[in-house]
């Protein structure tokens, strides 16, 4: 009988699948359906200190690829993110799902400030989102293009939460697996990989002008699927943390694709755009028949195969 129960960072997963950041975990409700609907982790949307009220429409758009979005990091600030997050806690115990939350800033400060309001929510996680690549024109470059801003920022946040952290890192690095290295150093308990990739453009041929509001944005979906699955392989060849392999999963074989790469969880995002959130129970059915179709009992036996 296959097992699909996974251990993160010593914190035990009902199922490997995690609810990415951004697309769903905006309110403590949205956050419990997923729970409910078999994530086994569920992340809320990334905040920062102060409220941000992000990109003016339109946002998320489709396309033959996956999605491209300038969603711009929209959120209430962390001091109300702070109270979402311990309405879902409270539900997600019951349930035994852990609660991811997600931070970023503008600064190693902000990120700090950021982090120890939200530490007081007491999630399960903090994941550090250093890497969203469509706000780069306001920010200046993403931390995880720099090894060293990197580790710069998991300090700080390590500085004042001792609970479990991971860092989400970015596909557009140069040396993903060097910034990697530098958060680990510094402090992280694990990686998220990846972050969506870009910024890319569509231009609407009759319209005449960029698809999207902010013109560029970050690609997820299909099309990042197999450069995410290339930056979970490297990461997980070189260091010894557990990752949340993200980027472009729809199917039962994509997230098996993705723990035979190396990846301890699997995190669900575009795919609940297109389908929604059936889309867990769906993926879960189909990993489950997929083990049972190659005779895997458990995740772990397979985890990293594909390294030889």
């Amino acid at each position: 009988m296959t097992d699909l129960c996974v251990e993160l960072c010593g914190v035990k997963l009902p199922t490997p699948l995690v609810l990415a950041s951004g697309i769903w975990g905006c309110c403590a409700e949205t956050l419990v359906r997923a729970a409910r609907e078999g994530a086994g982790a569920v992340t809320a949307k990334s905040c920062s200190l102060e409220p941000r009220v992000g990109h003016p429409n339109p946002t998320v758009l489709p396309w033959s690829g996956g999605l491209i979005n300038a969603v711009g990091l929209s959120n209430p600030g962390a001091p109300a993110e702070r109270d979402v997050l311990r309405t879902a806690r409270g539900e997600l115990a019951q349930l035994g799902v852990p609660l991811i939350a997600s931070v970023y800033g503008h600064s190693v400060e902000g990120f700090w400030e950021a982090v120890r309001l939200i530490a007081q929510a007491e999630p399960d996680f903090i994941e550090l989102n250093i890497s969203c690549p469509n706000v780069e024109s306001e920010f200046g470059k993403p931390f995880a293009l720099d090894p060293d801003a990197a580790g710069r920022v998991t300090a700080a946040a390590r500085a004042v939460y001792a609970g479990k952290l991971l860092v989400k890192l970015s596909p557009n690095a140069p040396e993903i697996v060097a910034v990697a290295r530098a958060v680990a150093a510094a402090g992280a308990d694990g990686l998220t990989a990846v972050n969506t990739l870009g910024p890319g453009m569509l231009i609407d041929v009759r319209a005449r002008r960029p698809v999207l509001a902010n013109r560029v944005g970050g690609i997820s979906g299909p099309a990042l699927h197999p450069v995410a699955v290339r930056c979970v392989y490297e990461l997980a060849g070189a260091l010894d943390l557990p990752i949340i392999g993200t980027g472009g999963v729809r199917s039962g074989e994509d997230a098996l694709r993705m723990v035979m790469a190396g990846a301890t969880a699997v995190g669900v995002g575009s795919a609940l755009c297109g389908e929604g959130i059936g889309v867990f129970r769906r993926i879960l059915n189909e990993l489950e028949g997929l083990m049972t179709e190659e005779g895997i009992d458990h995740l772990a036996d397979v985890r990293g195969c594909a390294h030889v």
